[in-house]
Formats: structure tokens, sequence, C-alpha cells
């Protein structure tokens, strides 16, 4: 079954191409492969303040650039988020993002309690993708993931998405070209599954 799918791009570099845009790149390939349609957001492209106070996350009006990435999103029915690790977790300015587009009102309303907010964001699937410099398994095992597991967790599932699906690339500086190549491939196996 084709499917709508955003792919939200996390790198904070805006100069330089970078290997997750590469990933980004194999992926929309496989998808157009499987039929499946893809919209893209760049974040580093983005011009958005950052929020902060408890008003403005709530009632305050998103700029154009965050009015059109939510757009994206409700049309989605997979998101693919890639990005490099970053003292443990997403690059700041993914964060910033991500508390722009997913307000209350867009991502989830808060019901009379406060206690449990109506999830908007049901019927969408995730996958993440994070290159990071220590190797894969020791950021998964010894540091227990933490930063991605706040990310599928509190933040994703807060909204009704999920299954979320998690991709860990480690020691991305020492990989082989091969290396490369094998995660490239796998990239354009899983857009042309859209998963």
């Amino acid at each position: 079954m084709p499917k709508h799918i955003a792919i939200i791009q996390g790198h904070p570099d805006a100069q330089t191409r970078h290997f997750g845009h590469a990933l980004a790149d194999e992926y929309a390939k496989g998808c157009e492969d499987g039929g499946h349609e893809v919209k893209r957001i760049e974040v580093a492209q983005l011009d958005f303040p950052l929020l902060r106070t408890k008003e403005e996350f709530e009632k305050g009006q998103p700029p154009d650039s965050i009015t059109e990435a939510q757009n994206t999103i409700a049309w989605a029915d997979h998101l693919v988020i890639i990005y490099p690790l970053w003292h443990g977790t997403m690059p700041a300015l993914l964060k910033a993002f991500l508390e722009q587009v997913l307000r209350p009102g867009f991502a989830f309303e808060y019901d009379e309690s406060g206690w449990f907010p109506k999830k908007r964001l049901t019927g969408k699937s995730a996958r993440v993708v994070v290159t990071m410099g220590m190797p894969a398994f020791i950021f998964r095992w010894f540091f227990f993931a933490h930063g991605l597991k706040t990310l599928e967790r509190n933040i994703l599932g807060f909204c009704g998405i999920g299954p979320v699906k998690s991709t860990l690339i480690g020691s991305i500086e020492g990989l082989t070209e091969r290396q490369r190549d094998d995660w490239l491939d796998e990239m354009r196996g899983l857009g042309e599954l859209g998963r």
C-alpha cells in the first residue's frame, strides 16, 4: 500500500552536506521505487525562533515555515527523522523545531483534568535514524540510548506517533566506503518498503 512519507533532515548545518543527507536521498529514492509519495523538511533551511515561554508554546502563532512543516506532518502516514548524535541526544536546532511544530492544538490537546492530553497524531508511524561517532552498541547498551528513548516515548509517543523504529549508525568517521554503501542500500530498501 503506497504511503505518504515525510523525511525530516535534522542536521543543523545548512552549508555542508553530511552522510545523513545521503541517507535521506537514498531513502527518498527507495520511496519512489516503492510507489510512495515523499516530502522533505530540511530543518537547517527553516527560519523560526526559539520558544521561550509557556504562553508562546500554547498560544503563540507559529511562523509560516512551521505551519508548512505541520501541514507536511499532517499529510504524512510515516515520518523519517534523521540527525547526528550531539551530546547524547539530538542537536538543539532539531529540538527547537520539534517544540515549535508539535504544539498543542496540532500534535495534542489538553483535556480538562490536565493529566492525559489527547494525542492528535495517532495513525502515523516513524523511523529515527541517528548517526554517531561512538559505536552504536555503546550508545544503546552503555548509555541506554537515553536521548533516542526521550524522542521516541516523550515526544513522538506523547503525540500518538507509533510504532517508532530506530536505525543507529555508529563509528561514522571510521566507516569504509563499502560500509557506507551498505548503509545507503539499507536506507533505500527501507524507503521502498515505507518503513
